[in-house]
């Protein structure tokens, strides 16, 4: 999609669909007014527009005009201004990344349309007087077109998304990026008793693969990086603690934490973040087979503590156990732990904010304001000292699911707590659990399937 800007004003003309916005319509509507075609984009009343309803706008603009298959449409900038929504540049930015965000749609196997698809073209935006505007533009399309690269890796079928053909899609991504990129196969995975991963794979016949991403963006080399480490389940089926029918769907999305990982790298060598940042995902196919891990095992993990198996369907906790292990020898300032963890987090949140947990408080109201800045929304739950006792294993060090009472109650705490037993070296890290976020919500404007949560959030974070 194409965004053109001018310094002139009001220049529309019969050859291209102007936007209005009003408070006083029902709902946004196609009119022709003077031989004009105009979308007239119902907006909340302008004193009472918060940051949340700013990032609506933009995407609104975009569903109207694709629900009415116009390709291309004018705005003008100092309408956007009236709105007061915040600092010129910050709404620029927004307007880039949610237009980005609501021109896309996964439509990798569907067979073409003769009228084509209803993507948006080109917006012509008039008015706009300072260069930070254009430059804040182009930024926020930047970011959104890596949010929807990030949704077009976790739409994926399973079939279609195997551990190496994440790679291969990696791989591919990075081109034209300072992104240093490395694979541990399976045999390099044993050498270092990498077998927490190992384990949760061992029943598919897709290989295992830990996927190593490096962005040294800061002039010191040796300068302490921030590792983020995204969960890569290509396909969860629960293995021998196989999932219902309705519990698997989407569960070709389980490695939408590590998708998020691999895009917010290349959105930090695109954007010239000058800081040192890795990308770890372990990547693995949960299937049930006569080779599976079974309940009760005992897994040895790379950190040397044992973890008790009770439930194989509670698999994504165990390869983040090792990929922490492995962040260790980068001696990282912050880790970052992004996965689609648990549905215990959807139940406690519903869909509109993923859940996060730390120790560290002012770490966790960071993450809430960077979430809000960015539109990828948290909210913090407990990850208390006592919790820990529910976790502790009965013939291990370590059980992957609560050990005391039902194991239901409070599962997306036990699931960070049980993260957090492998997390204890690091001197600031935190765990974003984005099941409430893996998938859009009805009302905000955006494409069914994957979100792309937290793409924004971890960009700005790297900013700041």
């Amino acid at each position: 999609m194409k965004i053109l800007l001018s310094d002139k004003k009001n220049v529309f003309d019969k050859k291209i669909t102007g936007i209005s916005f009003s408070e006083k319509i029902s709902e946004s509507k196609f009119v022709i007014k003077d031989g004009l075609q105009i979308l007239e984009i119902k907006i909340p009343k302008k004193e009472k527009i918060n940051w949340r309803q700013a990032a609506l706008i933009p995407r609104s603009i975009i569903a109207t005009a694709k629900k009415h298959q116009i390709k291309k449409i004018a705005l003008d900038w100092p309408d956007i201004e009236a709105m007061k929504m915040g600092n010129s540049q910050d709404v620029a930015e927004s307007f880039g990344i949610n237009f980005e965000m609501a021109n896309y749609e996964f439509v990798a196997f569907k067979t073409k349309p003769k009228e084509g698809w209803d993507f948006i073209d080109e917006i012509q935006i008039f008015g706009y007087e300072k260069n930070d505007i254009k430059n804040a533009l182009k930024k926020g399309q930047i970011i959104g077109q890596e949010t929807n690269a990030c949704r077009e890796l976790s739409n994926m079928p399973g079939g279609e998304m195997t551990p190496e053909i994440l790679v291969q899609k990696t791989e591919k991504a990075i081109k034209n990026t300072r992104i240093k990129m490395k694979v541990l196969d399976e045999k390099e995975m044993k050498k270092i008793n990498m077998n927490a991963v190992l384990a949760v794979a061992k029943g598919s016949v897709e290989k295992p693969k830990f996927i190593i991403l490096e962005h040294f963006g800061a002039k010191n080399k040796a300068e302490k990086p921030v590792v983020l480490i995204g969960k890569g389940v290509t396909f969860d089926s629960g293995g021998l603690n196989i999932k219902t029918g309705n519990g698997m769907a989407d569960m070709n999305m389980d490695m939408s934490g590590g998708a998020a990982v691999v895009h917010t790298l290349i959105l930090a060598s695109k954007l010239g973040i000058k800081k040192n940042v890795i990308g770890l995902v372990p990547a693995v196919e949960s299937m049930p087979s006569g080779e599976s891990l079974r309940p009760g095992d005992i897994i040895k993990s790379m950190s040397g503590q044992t973890i008790e198996v009770q439930d194989t369907d509670a698999e994504g906790r165990i390869i983040l156990a090792d990929a922490n292990t492995y962040a260790e020898r980068y001696n990282p300032s912050l880790v970052v732990n992004v996965a689609t963890l648990t549905g215990a987090a959807c139940v406690a949140l519903g869909e509109r904010a993923s859940a996060i947990f730390s120790k560290d408080e002012k770490l966790t109201d960071l993450f809430k304001k960077y979430g809000e800045e960015s539109g990828d929304h948290v909210w913090p739950l407990p990850l208390w000292e006592e919790y820990e006792v529910e976790v502790k294993g009965i013939n291990g060090d370590v059980c992957n699911i609560r050990n005391r009472a039902n194991s239901r109650d409070g599962g997306a705490i036990l699931g960070a707590i049980f993260v957090y037993q492998f997390a204890k070296k690091f001197p600031q890290w935190i765990h974003i659990d984005i099941a409430p976020r893996m998938v859009s919500v009805f009302d905000e404007f955006l494409s069914n399937g994957a979100a792309g949560a937290p793409v924004r959030l971890l960009i700005k974070l790297l900013e700041k």
